[in-house]
């Protein structure tokens, strides 16, 4: 279940670096987003290993 909740925090997150870099915001909101989403798909992963 939390697996699922995070994959959708995650694109949610890489569709504001999308907004963000399309308003020509600065880089590091672009790189903070980016680097957030792939904390989040990580941390989903790891929830999907075996012993959790």
């Amino acid at each position: 279940m939390w697996s699922i909740v995070l994959m959708g925090l995650a694109g949610l997150l890489m569709g504001g670096a999308l907004s963000f870099r399309q308003q020509r915001k600065p880089l590091w909101t672009q790189i903070s987003f980016y680097v957030l989403a792939g904390m989040s798909l990580l941390a989903a992963y790891l929830l999907t290993l075996p012993g959790n």
